[in-house]
C-alpha cells in the first residue's frame, strides 16, 4: 500500500512524460488529474516545454482532456520573457531554439549578425548545428548574456527519448567558462513563483516529475516534496546515480491521488 504524504495542499506538476507524451495523455492521466482537482488541490503546470507559447499548451492539455486555464500553466518561457524584461531591458537578446516568441513579448530578438547583448536558449531542434553553435560560442566570449531557459537533457517522444538543450548548456557554460542563468527547471526561482502562484508555502506542497534531477531534487531544494513517477523518460538507473532521492516513487500519476489521502 502507498504511504500517503503529510499534508499536501498543492501540487506542481510537470507535463511531458507525467501527463502526456507527444501530446497524448499517458494513461489514467486524464482521470487522476480529475480526481486531484476534485480533493480540492491548487494545481500548476510548470513545465520546460517551449515548442508552444502557454496558451497552446494549456489548449493542448484541455484538447487531451485535462481541465485547465491558461494562467495555471508556468513555462520556462515565459519565466525567461520576465527575466529578461527586468535584468536586460531593451538589449538586443539572440534566441537559439525552439521558443515561440509569443511568451517573449517585449524582448528584442535580432539576429547573430546584429551584435546580441544576450544568448538566449530555449528547447534544441534542427537550428543546434555547428555553425550557429560556434557563433553563439564566440558571442559569449565577446561578452554576450548566458540566458538558458532549462537545463533539460532530455525528454520522451512517441518516436523515443530525444536529447534536449541541457547537453548544450552545459557544454556551452564548460567552454566560456561562466555559468548560464536559468529561468525554468531546475533554477530555485521558478519553483518559488510556482510557490507563489499556488499561494502556499513548500511543506504543504509536492512536484511530481520525471526527471530525478530537474524535478525532483531541484524541488526539494526550495523545500517542496518531491515525488518521481516511473514514467516517461525516468530510468531505473537515475536513482543510482541520484545524490538525493525522492520522497516517494510511483508507477505513474495514477498513484498520485492514493498518495494524497485522496
Amino acid at each position: 500500500m502507498t504511504t500517503a504524504l503529510p499534508t499536501i495542499d498543492g501540487l506542481l506538476l510537470d507535463m511531458d512524460g507525467v501527463l502526456t507524451v507527444s501530446w497524448e495523455p499517458l494513461p489514467g492521466a486524464v482521470a487522476s488529474f480529475a480526481r486531484l482537482r476534485a480533493g480540492g488541490l491548487a494545481i500548476r503546470v510548470i513545465t520546460n516545454t517551449t515548442s508552444r507559447s502557454r496558451e497552446t499548451i494549456a489548449a493542448g492539455l484541455r484538447g487531451a482532456g485535462f481541465e485547465i486555464a491558461d494562467d495555471e500553466v508556468m513555462s520556462a518561457a515565459l519565466a525567461a520573457g520576465a527575466y529578461l524584461r527586468d535584468a536586460h531591458p531593451g538589449e538586443r537578446v539572440f534566441l537559439l531554439g525552439d521558443a515561440q516568441r509569443a511568451d517573449l513579448a517585449g524582448v528584442q530578438l535580432v539576429g547573430l549578425d546584429d551584435d546580441p547583448g544576450v544568448v538566449l536558449i530555449s528547447g534544441a531542434d534542427e537550428s543546434f548545428d555547428y555553425a550557429t553553435l560556434n557563433r553563439v560560442y564566440r558571442a559569449l566570449l565577446g561578452g554576450a548574456a548566458f540566458v538558458a531557459m532549462h537545463r533539460t537533457m532530455a525528454w520522451m517522444t512517441t518516436d523515443g527519448i530525444c536529447l534536449d538543450a541541457g547537453a548544450y548548456v552545459v557544454g556551452l557554460e564548460r567552454a566560456v567558462g561562466r555559468p548560464a542563468v536559468v529561468t525554468g527547471k531546475p533554477s530555485p526561482s521558478f519553483f518559488t513563483a510556482g510557490l507563489d502562484a499556488l499561494g502556499l508555502p513548500a511543506g504543504r506542497v509536492a512536484m511530481v516529475g520525471d526527471d530525478m534531477d530537474s524535478d525532483v531534487l531541484a524541488a526539494q531544494a526550495v523545500g517542496i516534496g518531491g515525488v518521481l513517477v516511473r514514467t516517461g523518460k525516468f530510468r531505473e538507473d537515475a536513482l543510482d546515480r541520484a545524490v538525493g532521492a525522492p520522497d516517494r516513487v510511483v508507477d505513474s500519476i495514477v498513484d498520485v491521488p492514493a498518495l494524497l489521502g485522496l
